[in-house]
């Protein structure tokens, strides 16, 4: 028996997806009270842990093995640890970040967002379970996030660092790694960096957007303030534009690595930038 949280996630969904076809009976946790949020076939959980662990006691009970997505979990991740020792857990697969630093104390690493993973990648590994940790680098879905609305409306992205490069990952890879991670040994102990097949820069990936949907687009860049600026005008909280803009910034002068772990791990190539496109090129038209 499998326990995912996030399970309504973009890598949850896809986790309990794989685990599902390869058999695994699954635990899928998820704040909806709509059971469809969760793909068929999964047992939905209902529950907030973010304001109580506790309540996921009884939906721990069997299970061998947690996909962990903390955004599930706000402050309480050091509680469902132990809970989940006590419930006979014996394995855990953490979703961090490829933003952390090896070598380098939470306090001490380069943004909030690697602070906040590498502070919990310490709390999985002094959890007395079996731990592999997942540091993959930026979403391919965050393009929804970042420039699906520009594009309904018109043919120009308009953001800050366009030079910024990232080597961006399809959520099924990382589900994918994740779900051998679950089901098999040999992956404890591990910090595992994920990368799509390319670095690409945001004026690349607003190009790949417009070849894959045969639109005329562009990325034109703004300066940092006024990008802030636009971001808090949707209701994004000062502290979430200024993480984002500080990872951008970052980029532009990082060092570029595509790492072998998701063919290495799945026997399979990372899927394309291009791929995740055609998949979602709907949420791009007018």
């Amino acid at each position: 028996m499998f326990f995912v949280t996030g399970a309504t996630g973009n890598v949850g969904r896809e986790v309990v997806s794989l685990l599902l076809a390869e058999g695994g009976k699954v635990r899928a946790l998820t704040r909806a009270a709509n059971s469809d949020a969760v793909p068929a076939g999964a047992v939905p959980v209902v529950a907030d842990l973010a304001s109580d662990p506790m309540r996921a006691a009884d939906a721990l009970d069997g299970v061998s093995a947690v996909f962990l997505n903390t955004m599930a979990l706000g402050d309480n991740v050091a509680e469902f640890l132990a809970l989940a020792r006590r419930q006979g857990v014996n394995r855990v697969v953490l979703l961090s970040s490829g933003y952390v630093r090896d070598g380098v104390a939470p306090d001490e690493q380069p943004g909030a967002v690697a602070r906040k993973h590498r502070a919990e990648e310490q709390m999985v590994e002094s959890s007395g379970l079996e731990w592999t940790s997942l540091r993959p680098d930026d979403f391919a879905s965050n393009a929804l996030f970042e420039w699906a609305a520009q594009l309904r409306a018109g043919d120009v992205v308009y953001g800050a660092y366009a030079d910024a490069a990232t080597a961006v990952i399809h959520a099924r890879d990382i589900a994918a790694v994740a779900v051998r991670s679950l089901l098999e040994d040999g992956h404890g102990g591990l910090h595992y960096s994920l990368t799509g097949p390319e670095w690409l820069t945001e004026r690349d990936r607003v190009r790949i957007i417009g070849e894959v949907t045969g639109r005329p687009v562009r990325f034109e860049e703004i300066s940092p303030q006024d990008a802030r600026a636009a971001m808090l005008a949707t209701g994004l909280p000062g502290e979430i534009a200024d993480a984002v803009l500080g990872d951008l910034a970052a980029a532009v002068h990082r060092a570029r690595r595509i790492t072998d772990t998701v063919p290495r791990v799945t026997g399979r190539p990372a899927l394309s930038f291009a791929q995740w496109v055609s998949e979602n090129a709907g949420a791009f038209q007018s």
